[in-house]
C-alpha cells in the first residue's frame, strides 16, 4: 500500500470497531508496519492471523485507570504513560512514522514521537465532546494534537467537526470514511435465513429486529427493549458483549431485564459473535439506537451489505452513512416511543423494507467500501511520509 513503514499503536487488545477497521488498515500494509500494543487479546491474534507483526509493550493496566470522563488521571497513570512512551520511542526507530488509533494511544504515540523525532499521525474515531469525554480530557488530547500531530484522520465530517470545535487545527484533518469488506456479506448462502433462525430457535414468521454493538448505555440496547415491549409478537436479536471493565453490571442488567415476563423470550442476547453478517441476514430489519451521537456507525455500512433496512439515531456520524427514507429511516437518540412507531411501519409495509435494503446496499458498495477506505488512508500516509 505504501513505502513507508509504519509502526502502528492500539491500547486494546479487546476487538471493537476501531480495531476492526485497523486490522484492514494493518493487513493492506504488513509487509512494511507492526501494530504495537499495551495489552494481549483477541485484537492480537486477528492481527497475527492476517500476517501482521505484533510488538506488546504491555502497559496496558495503568492506562485503564484512565478513563473519559477522568479529570484528573493520577500519579500512576502519568508514569505509566511516561514509561510507554519511551518504550514506544525506542520500538519506533525503524519505522518511518506512528499511527495511533485510539485516544489513549495517541497520547502515548505523541510523546514517543517527539522523542524518536517521528510524525504522528492520529486517526480519530470518537466525537470530542462532553458526554462521550471530560472536558479536561478533550483539552489536554486537542492541545496534544495541535502540538505533535501531523495529521489527524478522522472517521466522518461529525468526528472532524467536534475535533475543531474543540480547539483542534482544522488544517490537521482529513476525512477517511470506515470501509467495510463486501465479500463475506456476498459469501452468504440463499438459505441463509432459515438456517440461522433455526439455530436459535427463532420461527421463519416472526418479526426479529437485531442490534449490533458492544453493551454500554449509550449504544441504547435499554431503548431498544423499551421500544419492543409495546410490540407483541416482535422479537429482538442483541448482539455484543462488554468490552470494558465497568460493563459488566450493565450487561447483567439487560439479560435480567431479557427475562421478564412481558417480553416472554422475545429477546435473544447472544453475546460477542464473529458470525456477524450470517446474525445480521437473520434479521428483517436492524436497529442503531445509541443515545449518543455515534462517531460512524460500523454495523449500518454491515446491515446495508447484508440488504437489511436500517433504522438508526439521527446524531453524530450516522446520517452521513444513512439518508432518512432513501437508505434507512432516522428517528431522534432516545426515542423509544419513535423508534418502535419506526420499526412498526417497516413491519407493515414489506414493499417499502425491500426498497430500503436494495437502496442501502448499493450505497454501502458505492460509498464505504473497504478500497476506498485503504485509499484514503494511503494517501494520508504518502503525505506525510514525503
Amino acid at each position: 500500500m505504501s513505502d513507508a513503514s509504519i509502526l502502528f499503536v492500539d491500547h486494546t487488545a479487546m476487538m471493537g470497531g476501531a480495531q476492526h477497521s485497523l486490522l484492514d488498515i494493518a493487513e493492506a500494509n504488513r509487509r512494511r508496519c507492526a501494530v504495537a500494543l499495551f495489552e494481549d487479546g483477541p485484537f492480537a491474534t486477528a492481527l497475527g492471523a492476517r500476517g501482521v507483526a505484533v510488538l506488546p509493550l504491555g502497559g496496558g493496566s495503568a492506562l485503564r485507570q484512565v478513563k473519559k470522563g477522568s479529570v484528573v488521571p493520577g500519579v500512576r497513570p502519568l508514569v505509566a504513560t511516561l514509561r510507554l512512551a519511551r518504550t514506544l520511542a525506542r520500538a519506533a526507530k525503524p519505522f518511518d512514522l506512528l499511527y495511533a488509533n485510539s485516544p489513549k494511544s495517541f497520547v502515548v504515540a505523541a510523546l514517543a514521537g517527539r522523542l524518536a523525532r517521528k510524525p504522528v499521525v492520529w486517526h480519530l474515531r470518537d466525537i470530542l465532546g462532553q458526554g462521550h469525554f471530560s472536558r479536561a480530557n478533550v483539552r489536554a488530547v486537542v492541545a496534544l494534537a495541535n502540538w505533535c500531530a501531523v495529521r489527524v484522520v478522522a472517521n466522518s465530517r461529525a468526528t472532524a467537526d467536534a475535533f475543531v470545535a474543540a480547539g483542534g487545527r482544522g488544517s490537521l484533518v482529513t476525512i477517511v470514511h470506515n470501509g467495510i469488506d463486501a465479500a463475506p456479506f456476498d459469501a452468504l448462502a440463499p438459505g441463509t435465513r432459515t438456517a440461522v433462525r433455526a439455530e436459535l430457535g427463532i420461527p421463519d414468521d416472526v418479526f426479529l429486529v437485531g442490534c449490533f454493538s458492544r453493551l454500554h448505555p449509550w449504544k441504547g440496547q435499554t431503548v431498544l427493549l423499551d421500544a419492543v415491549a409495546r410490540m407483541p409478537g416482535v422479537h429482538a436479536l442483541v448482539v455484543g458483549g462488554a468490552l470494558f471493565s465497568g460493563e459488566a453490571p450493565y450487561e447483567a442488567e439487560l439479560r435480567s431485564r431479557a427475562q421478564l415476563p412481558g417480553f416472554a423470550g422475545r429477546v435473544h442476547m447472544l453475546g460477542a459473535r464473529d458470525d456477524v453478517p450470517r446474525l445480521l441476514a437473520a434479521c428483517d430489519i436492524v436497529v442503531h439506537a445509541s443515545v449518543l451521537a455515534e462517531p460512524f456507525g460500523r454495523v449500518l455500512v454491515e446491515a446495508m451489505l447484508a440488504r437489511r433496512p436500517v433504522v438508526a439515531t439521527d446524531a453524530g456520524g450516522v446520517p452521513e452513512v444513512v439518508s432518512d427514507g432513501e437508505t434507512g429511516v432516522l428517528v431522534p437518540p432516545g426515542d423509544a416511543r419513535a423508534l418502535g412507531e419506526a420499526i412498526d411501519a417497516l413491519r407493515r409495509d414489506p414493499a417499502r423494507v425491500a426498497a430500503l435494503a436494495r437502496r442501502g446496499a448499493d450505497h454501502a458498495r458505492a460509498r464505504f467500501s473497504r478500497e476506498t477506505m485503504l485509499a484514503g488512508v494511503h494517501r494520508v500516509i504518502l503525505e506525510v511520509a514525503s
